[in-house]
């Protein structure tokens, strides 16, 4: 139950490159009961979405950060416990507020000094500067002005060293300057050749500004979230960084269809898991892997990194198209078709409920999407970086199909088809060995039998 500790919520380090996160739900108000371990709040990171536990059981006292606020690891997000959280705060202010009467002290003193300090420094200037030559002793001062007097000669487009200084020391005034203007004379030829650059910059600024201009009707605006924010860098530096290439290829599915549903009352009866036609696609593509280590290596500067392992990334939609995440199944090799269907349902309920954690999207080695799930029969996955390949499954489809009878002759059978497609990058991965790793994959699928399960 509650107690007099205050204890604080802080937001938690969600992976080694995550530096910060945004608070998109409190599940609990100030003032609620609330249990160790039980949901506390909802955060978003470039990487995953998750629920972050209550570290303590007590009474919510404190909510420093609202939702849709993104802060730094490690800042408190709230505090729970009794009457303590209250004194809790003056104690870090009170020492905040002191040290800031002193500064302006210390800042308004140096003030006045420095208008009699350039009087000396005047005579001890002349035979430093030799910049103005073409100036006569008299220009040796004229570089020497004040800030003031420099923005409003630079407003001007006026070079002040081009100008007789009526001041101290030959400096140049801002009744110089002022003067000069009022005279109507042309500003010295030497102060237009900074503008050529400003178009060059004016067009480099074009595409930067991102603010919508003012919405039309029927319009409205909503910002991006990290996990969005996170994906859009992420797909745009992987089209940025790889030679996306994408080949595809066809495949009978007729004895995986035909195994699939013998195994499919077993497994879920026994195992409480559906072997989808990604699980048997996923168990293949491992197997295959095995022989084309290229697509399951990445590039590291000119060198290529080769893995003796498979971790699969399985692309996985969130509701209401708010976001994708690729929870990544470890050491697939090892797995046989239930294991590989159990990984999978597991890692794509743990995504949709928010109870991945950084380490569940880290470490792939390649990476499947299944947009087929959705009907759709052909695309072209983008690579998620480093990786050198993404394999995308499609939907099953009866086609008729041209196959060879027992005696040899073809003939037209209506046959579940599925299209393939590996999109791989060209600078490790050539057309030929693309071909041949989708060539062995089908055949795999196309002879499935009781030795692969």
């Amino acid at each position: 139950m509650a107690t007099g500790t205050v204890v604080d919520v802080v937001m938690p380090q969600m992976g080694v490159s995550v530096s910060e996160g945004t608070v998109t739900k409190w599940l609990k108000n100030v003032g609620d009961t609330i249990e160790a371990d039980e949901p506390l709040l909802e955060i978003s990171t470039d990487k995953v979405d998750t629920e972050v536990p209550a570290n303590a059981s007590g009474v919510l006292s404190e909510i420093l950060v609202q939702e849709g606020e993104t802060v730094g690891v490690g800042t408190v997000l709230a505090r729970i416990g009794g009457e303590a959280a209250a004194p809790a705060e003056p104690t870090p202010e009170s020492p905040k507020q002191e040290p800031p009467p002193e500064p302006p002290k210390a800042a308004a003193e140096p003030e006045p000094e420095p208008e009699p300090a350039p009087q000396p420094a005047a005579p001890a200037a002349p035979p430093a500067p030799t910049e103005p030559a073409g100036n006569g002793h008299a220009g040796n001062e004229h570089t020497f002005v004040s800030p003031v007097v420099a923005r409003i000669a630079s407003e001007h487009g006026i070079d002040p060293g081009q100008l007789e200084g009526t001041g101290r020391g030959g400096r140049v005034t801002k009744r110089d300057i002022m003067a000069f203007v009022d005279s109507g004379a042309q500003a010295p030829p030497t102060t237009p050749e900074p503008s050529p650059p400003a178009p060059p910059q004016q067009q480099e600024q074009r595409p930067a500004p991102q603010v919508p201009g003012e919405l039309g009707q029927g319009e409205q605006i909503e910002p991006m979230n990290a996990m969005r924010r996170g994906i859009a860098e992420h797909m745009r530096r992987s089209l940025d960084t790889a030679a996306h290439v994408t080949s595809a290829i066809e495949v009978d599915m007729a004895k995986v269809v035909a195994i699939r549903e013998k195994l499919k009352p077993e497994y879920e009866q026994a195992y409480g898991v559906n072997p989808t036609y990604l699980s048997f696609v996923a168990r293949a593509a491992v197997e295959t892997l095995k022989d084309y280590p290229w697509i399951n290596a990445e590039l590291r500067g000119e060198s290529i990194v080769t893995h003796s392992f498979v971790n699969i990334g399985f692309a996985v939609a969130l509701a209401g198209g708010k976001g994708l995440i690729v929870p990544v199944v470890k050491h697939a090799e090892g797995l046989n078709l239930l294991g590989m269907a159990q990984a999978i349902s597991d890692i794509a309920e743990r995504a949709r409920t928010k109870r991945l954690t950084p380490d569940d999207v880290q470490g792939g080695t390649f990476t499947i999407t299944n947009p087929g799930s959705f009907g759709t029969f052909h695309g072209t996955p983008v690579i998620s970086q480093p990786q050198s390949g993404i394999l995308g499954t499609y939907a099953v489809v009866k086609r008729p199909w041209v196959i060879q009878d027992e005696r040899g002759n073809d003939a037209i059978a209506i046959r579940p088809i599925m299209n393939l497609t590996l999109t791989y990058d060209h600078r490790l991965v050539d057309g030929a060995l693309a071909g041949q790793f989708l060539h062995d994959l089908r055949e795999r699928l196309q002879t499935w039998g009781e030795s692969d399960y």
